[in-house]
C-alpha cells in the first residue's frame, strides 16, 4: 500500500509580532484536523516553529489531493478566525487567496509531499524553518546526499554509492515550474554551480538512483511570486526519509551544525546564520535568528509514532551558542555589504523607492576644458 506524506504550513497569526502562535490558535488548528480529518487521514501531527504552524498528514490519497489540501486550508481559515478574535499579529498572513480552489499550491501555504511505498520500518525527519526561504536547505541537502566528507554512507553502502538524482527548481521563474534534473556524482560541479545561488535555484526533491525511491521533498514556493509583493519570508518545510538506502539520520542532521548563513532575519532582508532549535521554539532576536526544527518519526501502515526532537540533544546547545556568536558578529556590520541581502532580493520596497528618487538627483560632472597657455593665446 502506498502512503502519501503531506506537510502543509502557514503563518496565520502570532503573539507579540512575529514570535509564536497562541496556544488557542494552535489548538484550533489541531482540533479542526482531528475532527474533520478522521475519515481522510491515517494520522497527523500539528506543530509550530517560530510563528508558522505546520500540519503533517499520512494518507492514501496521493499528492495534490483536493480533500487533503482543503482539510489543511479550512484548518488555517478556522485558525485565522481565532487569530483575529485574539488580535494576533499577521492574522491570515499566508492565506493569499479568498477561496479554496482545489489545491493550496499558489495560494500561500507551503507544501511538501511525497507518495512512497512504505518500508517495513519507515523513519523520516520533518524539518520546519522560519524567517528564511527554501534555499536554506540547499547546502544541507548537497552535503547529505552528495558529499562523502559528510556522509560516509556514500562510500560504505553499495546502493547509496550509486548516487542520487537532484531535481532543482528555478524559483525566479514565476510563470510555471522551471526545473532541471542532475545526478551525483557525475554532475556534481553542475549541481554546485546552481546551489551556490540559493535565492534563485532550490532543491525541490532528491531521488535514489539505485532504487528510484524519493528521499526528499521540499516546499519551494516563493510568497512574493504569488502575491506580487512582500508578505513575509517563505519559511520552508521539508520531508527527508532516512536509513537503509538513504543517508542515516545523523548524516542528514550533521550539516545543520555549520549554522550556515541564509537569507532572512529582520524584515527578511539580511544574511543571518541558521540556528537548529528545539521543537516549539519561538522567534526572538532580530526576528530570528532564522530557525530550523527537526521532528523525527517512524511510521507503520501510515500510523506515526510520537516525534523525537532531533535538535534537543546537548550537542546542539554548543551549536546554538556558536550560531548566536556568528549572528551577533555579522549584525555588527549593520546594513553594509554582505550583512544585508543584495538589492534585487530585498523584500521591502522602501529602499528601492528611495534609490529611485535619489537617482533623479544625480548629475553628470563634465571635465573642465584645458586652460590655453598665454603665449599661444597671444600668437
Amino acid at each position: 500500500m502506498n502512503i502519501t506524506l503531506s506537510v502543509i504550513k502557514a503563518d496565520i497569526g502570532s503573539i507579540g509580532g512575529h514570535l509564536a502562535p497562541s496556544e488557542r490558535l494552535l489548538a484550533s488548528v489541531l482540533d479542526h484536523v482531528r475532527r474533520h480529518g478522521r475519515d481522510l487521514v491515517l494520522d497527523s501531527y500539528v506543530s509550530h516553529t517560530g510563528d508558522d504552524i505546520a500540519i503533517v498528514m499520512a494518507h492514501t490519497r496521493g499528492e495534490g489531493n483536493e480533500t487533503i489540501h482543503r482539510l489543511a486550508w479550512d484548518a488555517f481559515v478556522a485558525g485565522t478566525a481565532v487569530a483575529r478574535a485574539q488580535g494576533l499579529y499577521g492574522a491570515g498572513q499566508d492565506l493569499l487567496k479568498d477561496a479554496f480552489s482545489g489545491n493550496v499550491r499558489g495560494m500561500g501555504p507551503a507544501v511538501a509531499e511525497m507518495e512512497i511505498a512504505e518500508r517495513p520500518s519507515e523513519p523520516f525527519v520533518f524539518f520546519a524553518a522560519d524567517k528564511t526561504d527554501p534555499g536554506a536547505f540547499n547546502l544541507p541537502l548537497y552535503l547529505a546526499f552528495a558529499d562523502p566528507m559528510n556522509t560516509p554512507g556514500l562510500l560504505l553502502s553499495p546502493k547509496m554509492a550509486r548516487g542520487f538524482r537532484f531535481v532543482i527548481m528555478d524559483v525566479g521563474h514565476a510563470d510555471a515550474d522551471r526545473v532541471i534534473e542532475l545526478v551525483a556524482p557525475e554532475d556534481l560541479y553542475d549541481i554546485a554551480a546552481l546551489l551556490r545561488d540559493p535565492e534563485r535555484y532550490v532543491v525541490e526533491s532528491v531521488w535514489s538512483r539505485a532504487t528510484g525511491e524519493q528521499a526528499v521533498a521540499v516546499a519551494t514556493s516563493r510568497l512574493h511570486n504569488i502575491a506580487g509583493t512582500y508578505t513575509g519570508k517563505d519559511d520552508p518545510v521539508m520531508l527527508v526519509r532516512v536509513q537503509m538506502n538513504f543517508p542515516a539520520t545523523g548524516e542528514i542532521l550533521a550539516p545543520f551544525a555549520i549554522g550556515h548563513f541564509v537569507a532572512g532575519g529582520m524584515r527578511g532582508s539580511h544574511h543571518v546564520p541558521l540556528m537548529p532549535v528545539r521543537l516549539g521554539t519561538a522567534t526572538s532576536w532580530f526576528d530570528g535568528p532564522p530557525l530550523v526544527s527537526a521532528a523525527a518519526f517512524s511510521m507503520h501502515h501510515g500510523r506515526l509514532t510520537e516525534p523525537v526532537d532531533a535538535f534537543a540533544h546537548p550537542f546542539w546547545d554548543a551549536v546554538r551558542a556558536r550560531v548566536a556568536d556568528k549572528a551577533m558578529e555579522i549584525r555588527r556590520q549593520g546594513f553594509v555589504g554582505a550583512a544585508m541581502l543584495p538589492m534585487a532580493e530585498l523584500e521591502y520596497t522602501g529602499i528601492t523607492e528611495k534609490l529611485a528618487a535619489l537617482d533623479t538627483r544625480f548629475t553628470i560632472r563634465r571635465p573642465a576644458a584645458p586652460a590655453v597657455p598665454a603665449a599661444a593665446a597671444a600668437g
